[in-house]
């Protein structure tokens, strides 16, 4: 999966780094981040050399134009918060975070993940949620602090189930409607306040498909920064014979039961959903 590093690891602890020449810099326009690709298709981040010598300004409430965020495979990223306009080098160019997909590109993807999911909560939290105040960062770990009332902000990750409903030999794929996205995935939802995982899992199908369900069983876990998720996956059966779909038209453009040997998706070696799905085909999916 994305966070599968082919070599090295994470580092995600806070230091207060000041940026090297040759760290790495991202550089954030709306939902897009400053990219280049070489001829083999790779994408590739500035260095903060050269993002300093494109991007001059930044805001006035900050005292620093870089954030370090984390080391990832002995590589330090830190996140840019200037004014990120046309880069002058045409090898660079603003590309959407969608293209953090891209299983060439999957090492730097699970980084650009995570540095955009910082990104936003950093934007985010540039004020005091409980009395207005301008934040700012503790000196020790990650944290905006409020210097009026002491309000303590900590990231936001917010939890995702990731549901393989499965009846005998099929499996339930579905498309989600109104979305860029078009593939087909698992069904999934956000685990509310108040319930657990495996409540939400029996409430998401319910809701999005009609149908009960039974031997909820856990699977894995994976960060997926993009949307600041933690996914977490879950196999269930069908409760009952009966597996007629009732469609929430509002979620969802379709829901199908495809056999064992008919799944039209394969593992990209990016997603839980896409490991989930091949484990299913395998007949692996855990009993």
């Amino acid at each position: 999966m994305l966070q599968d590093l082919s070599f090295g690891t994470l580092d995600n602890q806070y230091r207060h780094h000041l940026p090297a020449e040759d760290d790495l810099a991202v550089c954030v326009r709306g939902n897009e981040i400053l990219l280049h690709r070489d001829t083999q298709g790779i994408l590739h981040l500035p260095t903060v050399a050269q993002a300093q010598s494109w991007c001059t300004d930044w805001p006035q409430w900050l005292d620093e134009p870089f954030r370090y965020v984390f080391t990832l495979q002995d590589r330090r990223f830190f996140l840019w918060f200037g004014a990120a306009g046309d880069c002058p080098d045409e090898t660079y160019s603003y590309i959407a975070t969608a293209v953090l997909r891209e299983p060439a590109s999957k090492d730097l993807c699970f980084g650009l993940m995570t540095a955009w999911h910082l990104y936003c909560w950093y934007r985010d939290n540039r004020f005091c949620g409980r009395c207005g105040t301008p934040t700012a960062h503790d000196s020790k770990e990650r944290m905006m602090r409020c210097p009026n009332c002491g309000n303590m902000i900590f990231p936001r990750i917010a939890p995702a189930a990731i549901i393989a409903l499965t009846h005998g030999d099929k499996l339930m794929l579905s498309k989600y409607a109104n979305r860029n996205y078009t593939r087909y995935g698992l069904l999934a939802g956000f685990i509310e306040i108040g319930e657990t995982a495996e409540e939400a899992v029996a409430r998401e199908v319910m809701e999005e498909v009609g149908l009960p369900v039974k031997n909820i069983r856990y699977y894995k876990s994976q960060p997926w920064g993009i949307a600041g998720n933690l996914s977490v996956g879950y196999f269930c059966d069908l409760d009952g014979d009966n597996d007629t779909v009732t469609l929430d038209e509002n979620e969802l453009a379709s829901a199908e039961w495809f056999p064992r040997d008919g799944i039209p998706a394969e593992d990209d070696g990016i997603s839980l959903t896409r490991e989930m799905i091949r484990l299913f085909a395998e007949g692996n999916e855990p009993k």
